[in-house]
């Protein structure tokens, strides 16, 4: 055999020597670092520092208000009256979006019909939602966002009134608004000086006083906002005695005169602890003079309770409720008393009675 020559072993590569060897190799595992721990009075220090940049934000947006605020409010104190407009409709984009939907909300709930619209979708047929009856705001921080051309070009070809909300009141918004309210020049709170944080939080801030503004020059109710929220936790706290009380036949009631005998046997049917006496003639006919609660039986137990009249052992002119105050004062109103129920009461006239019991069902603590 020649020396140059190689035998069939020699000629055999080596294992894992294939041009695919290294890509049917396991893949090395790398283990992430975990990120340095920072001590948690860094992470306090830093949101200490963002809620007071975002506070001297707040600071100095309440003193930059004037009279165009006061303008904005009569425009969108129209929304909603007679001969006025329909709706406010809320635009921005971005996180100027998210601010709007909020403020569009909280103006809903509070007694003046709003709405948000995408400047995106209405671009793409969402402009049909505004009509020349309605009023617009646009949150823009600059001021120049291109997705509200088109809802400002609209907003003029309709006479619709625009209020703008911006940084910049010589922007593209700021020239085409009826009304501009002008965020100061403030610093974001964030770090890199970019991230909308005090800007956002200035718009929310002057959303929320438009609709308080509008809310109190409207002399909008606990009553009325009850209207608007009567499920959860705020609409049970917003339910009204009339709503909850017993009435009718319900109402543990016997007239002046009636023994004491029959008043327990009514007493211990309707499960009360209590029984409300009824004047029987004059000006007391039909009127609530007093009531006989567990306290009183015990203070006359000794007193051959069971011959005696209800006139004999009662409470003289009760404390009382009227139908239209709210459930929760009234249930606070029992604890302070330490009672469980009321006679509720409509010129001097029992229409009905509410139990601690009926409150806690209706969701109040």
């Amino acid at each position: 055999m020649s020396k140059t020559a190689k035998s069939p072993a020699a000629r055999r590569k080596p294992a894992g020597s294939s041009p695919n060897a290294a890509a049917k190799a396991a893949p090395v595992r790398r283990v992430p670092q975990p990120a340095p721990q920072q001590p948690p009075q860094a992470d306090v220090a830093v949101a200490q520092r963002v809620l007071l940049t975002e506070a001297r934000g707040l600071t100095a947006l309440a003193d930059s208000l004037n009279g165009d605020f006061s303008r904005a409010v009569a425009l969108l104190h129209q929304v909603g009256g007679t001969g006025g407009h329909a709706r406010v409709i809320i635009s921005g984009m971005g996180k100027s979006g998210h601010v709007a939907r909020k403020i569009a909300a909280t103006m809903a709930s509070t007694g003046t019909p709003a709405m948000f619209v995408h400047p995106g979708e209405a671009s793409h047929g969402d402009l049909g939602m505004v009509t020349a009856g309605d009023a617009l705001i646009c949150l823009s921080n600059s001021g120049e966002t291109k997705e509200l051309a088109d809802l400002i070009a609209h907003a003029k070809r309709f006479a619709i009134p625009l209020i703008g909300i911006t940084a910049k009141a010589r922007s593209a918004l700021g020239q085409a608004s009826d009304v501009v309210l002008e965020l100061p020049p403030v610093e974001e709170a964030c770090s890199i000086g970019m991230a909308p944080t005090t800007s956002t939080t200035m718009m929310l801030a002057l959303g929320d006083a438009l609709a308080v503004a509008l809310l109190e020059r409207k002399g909008f109710t606990r009553e009325d906002f009850h209207g608007f929220h009567p499920g959860g936790k705020l609409g049970s706290q917003l339910i009204k005695v009339k709503n909850l009380m017993h009435i009718g036949a319900e109402m543990p009631l016997v007239p002046e005169g009636t023994g004491m005998g029959e008043a327990l046997v009514m007493m211990t049917g309707r499960s009360f602890g209590c029984i409300g006496i009824l004047g029987r003639a004059g000006r007391d006919k039909g009127r609530l003079i007093g009531i006989v609660t567990d306290g009183d039986l015990r203070r006359h137990i000794r007193d051959d309770l069971l011959k005696l009249k209800v006139e004999q052992v009662m409470t003289k002119a009760p404390a009382v409720i009227g139908p239209n105050l709210l459930a929760g004062e009234a249930l606070r109103e029992m604890n302070k008393r330490r009672i469980t129920a009321f006679f509720v009461v409509d010129a001097g006239k029992p229409v009905g009675i509410l139990h601690m019991h009926d409150c806690v069902r209706a969701g109040l603590t």
